[in-house]
């Protein structure tokens, strides 16, 4: 009788990148492009024979990662196990060649020092069960002929490697296609999702690199459907790079694409930089103004409903449709008043909830729609001086656009919810963008966008109270929590509008606390 000792590398998920090393240098590239990739508590094996190249793979590994070119990394052959620290994270690396089992490997305190650590492992085979783990592993063998120090390394990721090790192969492939592959990457701080970005440079040149794989499927929540879905966020890149061309199509500043991989989602894009709108006392009002200006002229024009990605390959701009708008506004029972204000929201005060929802929005979803960017405001807007009009005003981060009431992207602007906008600036330019659009429009409604205005921002304030309570309590990031008393004033204020009444008793009744701030 056999025993099953759990699953076998050739039951996981492998992927397989082979990668020539005609020199040296070559090595110590493919050592930089997999530093990228690598993650606290990962396993790297390093196979081949003796001579092969794995110490020097292993030894430029560890001055990368610890971002010192200089340092001296000896063979483990007799010490085993060395360790070294570096500003990720630990690295272990440990060679074999000498160790009969696992026995012996406990006595060297291997559990200990590999636990939270990256492990750099040469001569794996020696200890049978690092073979059947998840693991990055790196072949290097002599090339028979030609030069005698060019090699070829076989990289194969097993199990959660395999993607991983798809992406790094797919990062190389577009930036050698870009003209960017002998560039350096720098992390970058990322936003409340789960894109990644990484600033290139080569010389005095710079370009960002995006990295949005495909959103995996959500479980359904309401109609056979993820939350994803209902509330119209982007799936994968497409939807970024058709309506980065659209906006560039008008004239604005979205940034220009140097190189994209739809399949696995990565693209290289202009860098415009990261002079900011605003500072840590507020917007620069002439800034905002410019910004508030370019809402005006947009919502003015006669949009395309749909815009190619590709040539062969079409975006239809979804609607900001009524079950999108409802399922936003229910975060804030959800997550907000469950985790935040330990409220338990009853089955029919929900649906309360939602009734008074409902009736004030679906004339906002009946009004004529524009391109709604749905993320407008401080983290997105970059100020281009060396620019001329509105092209100064530098637009990321609006593939989750939609066709919608144009207050919305306002309010994003005016009611930021990460810095203080002062009241006066907000009316100054909400009065500045509506006669723009009178002067443009003898038919703009002055009164009903003011009531639409209101309505949007109570929407939105309720919303992203959801979001940052989730992002605490789900995602564990709890530095969202400190906007919560801006996005509380934001919701009084607007609530405060005669067109709301009916559901300012509701968060009257429901979350008193809102109100006891006034």
């Amino acid at each position: 009788m056999t025993q099953d000792n759990g699953p076998t590398p050739a039951r996981l998920p492998a992927a397989s990148w082979t990668v020539e090393l005609p020199d040296e240098d070559a090595t110590i590239r493919l050592a930089r492009t997999m530093s990228y990739a690598l993650q606290a508590g990962d396993l790297v094996t390093l196979s081949g024979d003796l001579g092969a190249g794995k110490t020097t793979f292993a030894r430029a590994l560890i001055r990368i990662l610890t971002d010192d070119p200089a340092l001296e990394v000896p063979s483990p052959t007799f010490t085993l196990v060395q360790t070294y620290e570096t500003p990720r994270f630990p690295v272990v690396h440990a060679d074999l060649y000498r160790v009969s089992g696992i026995d012996e490997l406990a006595e060297l305190g291997w559990e200990e020092a590999a636990e939270g650590s990256l492990v750099l492992v040469e001569w794996p085979e020696r200890v049978g069960f690092l073979t059947e783990a998840e693991r990055l592993d790196v072949t290097i063998g002599l090339v028979s002929q030609g030069s005698s120090s060019a090699r070829v390394a076989v990289l194969t990721g097993t199990g959660s490697w395999a993607p991983r090790l798809a992406r790094a192969q797919a990062i190389s492939g577009l930036m050698e296609a870009s003209g960017w592959g002998e560039a350096t990457r720098e992390y970058m701080l990322g936003d409340a999702s789960t894109r990644a970005y990484e600033r290139l440079r080569l010389g005095d040149r710079s370009s960002i690199l995006m990295i949005m794989p495909r959103r995996p499927e959500g479980p359904p929540v309401r109609m056979g459907k993820p939350y994803s879905a209902i509330a119209k966020l982007a799936e994968s890149v497409h939807p970024f790079v058709a309506m980065n061309e659209a906006l560039r199509a008008q004239g604005l500043s979205a940034p220009a694409i140097y190189g994209m991989d739809l399949d696995t989602g990565l693209l290289i894009s202009e860098d415009l930089g990261n002079v900011a709108c605003h500072d840590e006392n507020g917007p620069f009002p002439e800034r905002w103004s410019e910004a508030a200006n370019l809402l005006a002229l947009l919502h003015g024009r006669d949009l395309p409903t749909v815009v190619p990605v590709t040539e062969a390959l079409d975006h239809a701009i979804p609607p900001y449709d009524l079950d999108a708008l409802l399922i936003e506004v229910e975060l804030l029972i959800d997550w907000y008043l469950a985790s935040i204000q330990g409220v338990t929201v009853s089955g029919s005060a929900r649906q309360t909830f939602v009734n008074l929802w409902k009736a004030v929005l679906e004339p906002i979803v009946a009004s004529p729609a524009t391109w709604v960017l749905r993320d407008f405001h401080s983290p997105n807007l970059i100020w281009l001086a060396e620019r001329e009009g509105l092209q100064r005003i530098g637009l990321i981060d609006f593939q989750d656009a939609v066709l919608g009431h144009p207050a919305y992207d306002l309010v994003s602007l005016l009611q930021d919810a990460r810095i203080d906008v002062p009241e006066d600036l907000e009316l100054r330019l909400l009065g500045q963008y509506a006669r723009q659009r009178k002067a443009a429009d003898a038919g703009f409604d002055m009164g009903e966008f003011a009531r639409a205005y209101a309505l949007m921002g109570a929407q939105r304030a309720t919303k992203i109270l959801g979001i940052f309570a989730r992002l605490d309590r789900r995602d564990g990031k709890p530095q969202y929590l400190r906007h919560l008393p801006r996005l509380e004033r934001y919701l009084r204020r607007n609530l405060a509008h005669p067109v709301l009444s009916d559901l300012k008793v509701w968060y009257e009744t429901t979350m008193p606390s809102l109100f006891a701030a006034e």
